[in-house]
């Protein structure tokens, strides 16, 4: 699979070694400056340190499930979570979502054995644990907050709230975690600002709207498929019920699971129709899902949960290799390193140019990945640049300059250039001249890609 928008962002955080970024705290970025190191700056290393990290995950979900699951529900488990979309999608692209996985497993891991086995080192390894999977993404946050749910519904457990353990492990979580608040700090808070009130002021904007939640419902049944998404759903409703009218929980055990499940997934849910969920926000909340859903999930489900797996794995390995769909869209693997090529070239033609996109981060990264010269993005033109904007918050150093605008243009509807430039660009130039575009095709000739490109003089600074 080709280098993916996504792993060129995440690269380009390792390659500015910070406390945090952004949009997320660094873990993945860390992770692929380690492997990069290591092995070499290239699209292969970035896609198996994806695939190690996720296979890693995979076995201290078996180590986890474990604990809760006889044999046979053991491989029920095994087989809805690795059979899924799910784990298939974190091996092939880097988010934050991978490290994220691999600290929330190991967190869980860790807590169960503090709790039940009464083992105190747990309660710090289970501290560590917390502290990095919130190093990787905010959703780490439901961490704590699902132990102390647990700890306070739980008549056996709440015992622990008069020891120790659970204080030091959230001491120890905030520690950990301290350099993302450090960083924020330093940074006017702009990355909790961005994920808290961005998108809050975003579910606003959105009002209520049934249709959206009827889109998370399918992207969800896509990652875990229908059998496992509605079984889950009808166990959500069906223990709910239980505690709400009758206040009858279930054992410590699956309220463990359900306390780092149910937050996660109905908060979203939840949340569905008013704001558009991503594919991969409820991915933590089905480690311990899948653990639950393996009580109840009857054998012959498992066979047609297989074949769909099965197929759907078919259908990607066949657009993976031929590409039969093109995706109208910079979310995609294909004909970054052909559009490299062509602007290398032009570099070499407007060689006192500086070159930016405005497509958010995605062609922007994607050149840095590939070229040693800087390619800016998209706070040239007074726009939120994300973590480009962190790394050049002054651009004055542009002012005056000519540059060359790599405008990708996803739905294209035919081969020629546009009459004129975007309007948010021209007032930051004195004058913009349309170039032609740079056309990437198939191997029949078929045109699958589109890049507009415009010469821009005298950079007028946002």
């Amino acid at each position: 699979m080709g280098l993916m928008p996504q792993d060129a962002y995440y690269y380009f955080y390792g390659q500015h070694l910070d406390w945090s970024y952004f949009d997320h705290p660094g873990m993945i970025g860390y992770l692929l400056r380690a492997a990069t190191d290591l092995f070499g700056s290239t699209v292969t290393v970035v896609k198996m340190t994806d695939f190690t990290v996720s296979s890693i995950s995979i076995w201290v979900f078996y180590s986890l499930s474990k604990n809760f699951l006889s044999r046979e529900k053991l491989w029920i488990a095994m087989l809805l979570a690795s059979s899924s979309i799910l784990w298939s999608m974190l091996s092939l692209n880097s988010t934050p979502d991978v490290p994220l996985v691999l600290f929330w497993s190991l967190s869980l891991w860790s807590l169960e054995k503090a709790l039940f086995k009464t083992t105190f080192y747990h309660w710090l390894l289970a501290g560590i644990w917390m502290g990095l999977a919130f190093n990787s993404k905010y959703t780490a946050v439901l961490l704590p907050f699902g132990l102390m749910l647990f700890l306070f519904l739980s008549p056996t457990q709440r015992k622990h709230l008069l020891k120790p353990g659970p204080w030091l492990c959230l001491i120890i979580f905030a520690a950990v975690a301290y350099p993302v608040y450090y960083w924020n700090a330093q940074n006017d808070f702009v990355s909790f600002a961005f994920q808290s009130t961005g998108r809050s002021s975003s579910v606003r904007d959105f009002g209520f709207k049934p249709k959206l939640l009827g889109g998370f419902i399918a992207t969800q049944m896509a990652l875990v498929f229908p059998a496992a998404f509605l079984t889950l759903t009808v166990l959500c409703y069906k223990y709910l019920k239980r505690i709400i009218i009758s206040w009858k929980l279930p054992s410590d055990k699956t309220l463990f699971l359900g306390a780092f499940f149910l937050p996660t997934f109905l908060g979203f849910m939840f949340l569905s129709p008013f704001y558009w969920i991503k594919i991969n926000w409820l991915v933590p909340s089905y480690i311990s899902g899948f653990i639950l859903l393996a009580y109840f999930f009857k054998r012959k489900w498992v066979r047609s949960q297989i074949i769909i797996s099965i197929v759907i794995h078919l259908l990607i390995l066949i657009e993976l290799t031929t590409y039969i769909v093109p995706i109208r869209s910079d979310d995609t693997w294909w004909g970054w390193e052909a559009l490299s090529k062509e602007v290398s070239e032009l570099r070499t033609n407007y060689p006192d140019h500086f070159f930016f996109s405005t497509d958010n981060y995605k062609t922007a990264a994607v050149l840095r990945f590939y070229q040693d010269t800087p390619t800016y993005s998209t706070n040239v033109i007074g726009e939120n640049g994300l973590q480009f904007g962190i790394l050049d918050p002054d651009l004055n150093f542009l002012e005056g300059q000519n540059a060359i605008l790599i405008d990708s243009d996803t739905r294209f509807k035919n081969e020629a250039s546009p009459e004129k430039a975007p309007e948010k660009v021209s007032p930051f130039f004195q004058e913009i001249q349309v170039l032609p575009p740079i056309i990437l095709r198939n191997k029949q000739g078929k045109a699958i890609r589109k890049f507009n490109v415009f010469a821009c003089k005298n950079y007028k600074q946002p």
